[in-house]
C-alpha cells in the first residue's frame, strides 16, 4: 500500500505565534504514528519560522517510522542534516518570502552542488530524494545528480480549478518516467482528503507526503483520527 508520510511543520507554526512551548510537534508526531503515519516529515527552514533545530533533535530520539528533513542545498543545512541523521532528506528550493514552498528545485541549473549533497548523504546512509516539478528534464537531472529519489509536485494538480485531467497526467507521465529510470516516486504539495485520490491511483508512486489538510483536519478531530481518515483514503486507491 502507499505509504503516508505526515508533515508536522504546522503544528509548529502554531506554537511559535506565541514562542511557546505548545502544541509540540514532536507529541504531534507520535500521535501521528499511533494514527497509522509511515513516517514523519519536517522543513527546517533557513528563517525557522515553525520547525527549530531542537525539534528535529527530539523526533530523531523518538520518531519510530522513520524521519524525512526537507531543507534547501546549502551548507548549513547540509552539515545539520549530517549532525541529525534523519532517515530519509528531501531536498527543496526556498526563498523567505513565501508562504510555503513554490514550485519544485531546478535540479537542471543546481546539478554540481545538489550531486556534492547527496554524496555526503549517501556516505551516512540517508536516503535523498528531490522536490521536482513533473519535467522531463528535472528527473533526468535528478537521476544524473545520484538521488534515491524524487518527490513530484502536486500543487499544479491541486490547484487547477475545473477539470484537472491536464495537470494530473503530467504528474503520472513523470511518475512513470522517474519509475523507468529507477528512482522511487513519491509526491506531495496541497493535497487534502478530495483531491488526493486520483494521485494516490497512480502505480509508481508509493509515498504521499501531506501536512496541512491534515493539521488542519485535527485541529478539529484530534491527529490520531485525521491520519486514520486519510489512511483510509489512501487504501482505497489500490483496493
Amino acid at each position: 500500500m502507499i505509504r503516508l508520510g505526515v508533515n508536522v511543520d504546522h503544528v509548529a507554526t502554531l506554537r511559535q505565534a506565541r514562542r511557546i512551548d505548545t502544541p509540540d510537534p514532536v507529541q504531534a508526531a507520535l500521535l501521528a504514528e499511533r494514527g497509522g503515519a509511515d513516517g514523519i516529515t519536517v522543513h527546517l527552514r533557513e528563517d525557522r519560522r515553525h520547525i527549530q533545530e531542537r525539534d528535529v533533535e527530539l523526533l530523531r530520539e523518538r520518531v519510530r517510522t522513520k524521519l524525512n528533513l526537507e531543507m534547501a542545498v546549502t551548507e548549513e543545512m547540509v552539515r545539520l542534516a549530517e549532525r541529525f541523521r534523519p532517515d530519509d532528506a528531501c531536498f527543496v528550493p526556498e526563498r523567505r518570502e513565501e508562504l510555503t514552498t513554490e514550485g519544485g528545485l531546478d535540479v537542471v541549473a543546481h546539478r554540481a552542488r545538489i550531486k556534492e549533497a547527496v554524496k555526503r548523504f549517501q556516505a551516512h546512509g540517508i536516503r535523498v530524494s528531490l522536490f521536482i516539478d513533473p519535467e522531463r528534464s528535472q528527473i533526468e537531472a535528478s537521476r544524473e545528480a545520484g538521488a534515491h529519489g524524487v518527490e513530484i509536485h502536486t500543487g499544479r494538480y491541486c490547484d487547477a480549478s475545473g477539470d484537472k485531467t491536464r495537470e494530473l497526467e503530467q504528474v503520472a507521465a513523470a511518475a512513470a518516467l522517474a519509475h523507468r529510470l529507477g528512482l522511487e516516486v513519491h509526491g506531495g504539495h496541497g493535497l487534502n482528503y478530495q483531491n488526493v485520490l486520483p494521485i494516490a491511483r497512480i502505480p509508481e508512486i508509493v509515498e504521499l507526503n501531506i501536512g496541512h489538510s491534515i493539521v488542519a483536519r485535527a485541529v478539529m478531530v484530534g491527529m490520531e483520527r485525521a491520519v486514520g481518515e486519510m489512511k483510509q483514503i489512501l487504501r482505497t486507491a489500490r483496493e
